[in-house]
């Protein structure tokens, strides 16, 4: 049996094949303080992280297994689950493909597995590409939707983005601009807030500030630009307060990020996708992290894309995933 005081156990999934994620997974690998910080599985063919390890330029030491158990776990060498097997051609780098799609897929399931067998605490992956996803069958707008069916999952839900003490949610995700208004009301935008809070005390924040966002120019101007504040977003803020949250606004969408960033807020609460993700990149590209957060296992990863103009080059920086990585070992 595992025990309780030992370091955490994460399943480290590569991403996309034909991406940067192999690198960056053996570079994240070849700094001690990862083996020093948690028990490793890497869920990978042992082809595709061989071949990210050559890139990267470093040897990694692992013990290649079929099966996990609790033996694995003896001392800090990664456990390497040799399956799914990936049926790409390595040197295919840069493309979008139907079979690195399925790999990916395979290679997310095969980590919520371990999971949900209790032989790992969390995951982290490295950068995914949903249209490669898509190709091979995803049927959700991205990866959280994949999870929240394989966990069964009904309970609150959020993806979150961190940038070193600034976390950010958002009430409306990966939809087109025209049906965020729409989509908008007091319940995703209350869930927002409350997955941040409750993320933020996991990781070790004992009392989250949130600001919530307006979504027009000047957070509506009294309703003079839209009246979303004063109707929904306004309320909303209202009844988080009742549930506990120390949540403030709406604020104008164009000064918030200036208050999180000044440290007067530890969490942002957006309406849509790239409100709150312009402002993090701009504030910190290379180590951004997302979290699938409200979930019963953390699952992290780098707020940043496969790479493809860069993939296969040994170039790219690990920063975001090693971030990603501390994350789901300080939440687990």
């Amino acid at each position: 049996m595992k025990d309780t005081n030992d370091k955490p156990r994460i399943a480290l999934i590569l991403g996309d094949p034909a991406g940067i994620g192999p690198e960056l997974a053996a570079r994240l690998l070849a700094d001690r303080q990862t083996s020093a910080a948690a028990h490793i599985v890497i869920v990978a063919d042992h082809r595709v992280f061989d071949d990210g390890a050559r890139i990267a330029g470093v040897e990694i030491d692992y013990r290649a297994v079929s099966e996990i158990s609790d033996e694995n776990f003896a001392d800090d060498l990664p456990v390497l689950l040799d399956a799914p097997v990936y049926a790409g051609d390595l040197a295919a780098r840069g493309r979008v493909s139907t079979v690195s799609g399925r790999y990916q897929l395979d290679c997310l399931a095969a980590g919520v597995e371990l999971c949900r067998r209790g032989l790992v605490d969390g995951m982290c992956f490295a950068p995914l590409n949903k249209e490669a996803m898509h190709r091979a069958g995803l049927k959700h707008e991205d990866e959280s939707g994949f999870f929240i069916d394989l966990l069964g999952h009904s309970g609150d839900f959020g993806l979150l983005n961190t940038l070193g003490n600034l976390w950010t949610s958002r009430a409306t995700s990966h939809v087109s601009h025209r049906r965020v208004s729409e989509l908008l009301d007091q319940d995703t935008i209350v869930m927002a807030a409350r997955v941040l809070d409750r993320a933020l005390r996991a990781s070790g924040n004992r009392h989250p500030r949130i600001a919530v966002a307006g979504l027009n120019p000047h957070a509506g101007d009294g309703g003079m630009f839209g009246t979303e504040e004063i109707e929904i977003i306004g309320p909303a803020v209202k009844r988080a307060q009742q549930e506990g949250i120390d949540a403030a606004g709406p604020f104008p969408p164009d000064t918030i990020f200036l208050m999180g960033r000044d440290g007067k807020y530890d969490a942002i609460v957006t309406m849509y996708h790239d409100q709150g993700q312009i402002a993090m990149k701009l504030m910190g590209f290379d180590h951004g992290v997302t979290v699938h957060a409200g979930l019963d296992y953390p699952i992290t990863t780098s707020a940043h894309g496969s790479a493809y103009d860069i993939a296969g080059k040994g170039v790219a920086s690990a920063r975001a995933l090693q971030e990603a990585f501390r994350l789901a070992c300080s939440m687990a």
